[in-house]
């Protein structure tokens, strides 16, 4: 990923990229003459939350004030898309692809809007990185908000702090390797919740580990001290043995694998480029892995050697997920595609996902596998059906750079942070079901 230092949590690579768009619509341009003051503007943008009942009533996803401001919703939306300009490590990888793949079908409907949540405000540390929501349940979420990780429950709606690295952080526990004397402002580049567990990865290689159910933090550790050492993310879970494992991808070309019991490091694989993102396979034989390069890999969990290469992106790619069935795989790129790819047929990927304004950031398998989550950086989420070969999607559509998104473990909820200065949120999807045996009735 591209490496450029900062110089504090509001960083944003390139102001194209992360464009605001509260300060487009602040601007008097969007303001109908003589019908809203700035005063009453700033009172407009500061309302409540939406619910799903008040969205059928009418009521914009987001709060936005369509009504009362000189431009609609469809012509904002029209305007975002001819002058968003998408991030490039290879120029016009994206404008190619544009020409050459179409967009799947839009007309699935398969999560249904529930909430958006103005007081929970998430926060981007890197443009590139996009994993910073993660729903342990499908009531509890956990999120980076500027120094921050906070949870948020969708049940009680409280917002609470569980870490907060603007100051000093150091582990309660002692475990080989680790520092003890921790860490001071730790700037988090991508975080990783499951089974308990929680893990943050920082801009100069820190690796914190936390227990939820315990005070504290349990491991600190620096997976090398490069230059270009970020974390770019952070994947945890179950081994073969039944022990709890998280596997770290970074910027100097590394992939490090840990228990967490004793945090010890376990494997630690190096490749010819940045490593941006990697992902281990439902039979934890094979991992999955992208980075500075427009070839994927796939790899040996246990001796780190390549056994298969995937091409056909234009870019770098940031993102990738396997499907449960162990079998299928995607990957996210800079081009605009997210590429589904069957280990049985390596030569051509089965599907070509293309998004509507930039890079596919994440991806994300329902557990049942029925789906598949793919956001680009802001404003689309795409859930597309396996069911019927990725050939339909429903497209989520808002406005604001989009810090993550996470599918609940039963896969009953959606949640996409959405980072703005004026509409900051956390949106969420509830799973949408058919009862069958209610039509009876009817």
């Amino acid at each position: 990923m591209s490496y450029q230092a900062v110089d504090g949590v509001d960083y944003m690579a390139d102001e194209q990229e992360m464009e605001d768009f509260g300060n487009g619509f602040a601007d008097e341009n969007y303001v109908r003459d003589g019908e809203l003051g700035p005063d009453e503007y700033n009172t407009l943008t500061r309302v409540t939350d939406t619910s799903a009942a008040q969205a059928r009533q009418g009521k914009d996803i987001q709060g936005i004030p369509w009504d009362r401001l000189s431009i609609t919703r469809d012509k904002y939306r029209l305007t975002r898309l001819e002058e968003y300009r998408n991030y490039e490590n290879v120029p016009l990888s994206g404008e190619t692809m544009d020409k050459e793949c179409k967009p799947v079908e839009k007309g699935g409907n398969y999560y249904q809007f529930f909430h958006n949540t103005r007081s929970v405000k998430p926060t981007i540390l890197h443009f590139q990185l996009r994993n910073l929501i993660w729903a342990s349940s499908k009531h509890d979420v956990y999120l980076m908000s500027n120094y921050s990780v906070m949870h948020w429950s969708s049940l009680s709606g409280n917002l609470s702090e569980i870490l907060n690295f603007s100051g000093h952080v150091a582990p309660s526990e002692k475990h080989k390797g680790s520092l003890l004397e921790g860490f001071t402002e730790t700037q988090i580049s991508t975080l990783a919740v499951r089974d308990n567990f929680l893990v943050a990865g920082g801009f100069q290689g820190e690796l914190t580990c936390k227990r939820l159910d315990k005070q504290g933090v349990c491991f600190c550790t620096r997976t090398t001290y490069d230059d270009n050492a970020i974390t770019n993310a952070i994947e945890i879970y179950e081994s073969l043995r039944g022990g709890i494992h998280f596997m770290a991808s970074n910027n100097d070309c590394g992939v490090r694998e840990y228990d967490m019991e004793k945090f010890q490091l376990l494997n630690h694989f190096r490749f010819p480029w940045p490593v941006n993102h990697t992902s281990m396979s439902p039979d934890r034989r094979l991992i999955a892995v992208v980075g500075d390069n427009t070839e994927g890999l796939l790899v040996d969990s246990n001796s780190g050697k390549t056994v298969a290469t995937v091409v056909g992106h234009l870019d770098y790619s940031f993102a990738s997920a396997w499907h449960p069935d162990g079998r299928t795989f995607a990957t996210g790129n800079q081009d605009k595609t997210c590429r589904v790819w069957d280990v049985r047929k390596l030569s051509s990927p089965t599907a070509i996902l293309k998004g509507n304004l930039g890079a596919v950031r994440s991806i994300r398998f329902s557990s049942d596998g029925q789906f598949v989550v793919v956001a680009e950086p802001a404003d689309f989420v795409h859930v597309y059906s396996t069911k019927s070969d990725f050939k339909k999607r429903q497209e989520i559509d808002f406005f604001g750079e989009i810090s993550g998104v996470s599918l609940s473990p039963d896969d009953e909820s959606l949640y996409i942070g959405i980072w703005d200065r004026t509409y900051a949120s956390l949106l969420q999807y509830n799973r949408r079901h058919t009862y069958g045996y209610l039509d009876s009735f009817l």
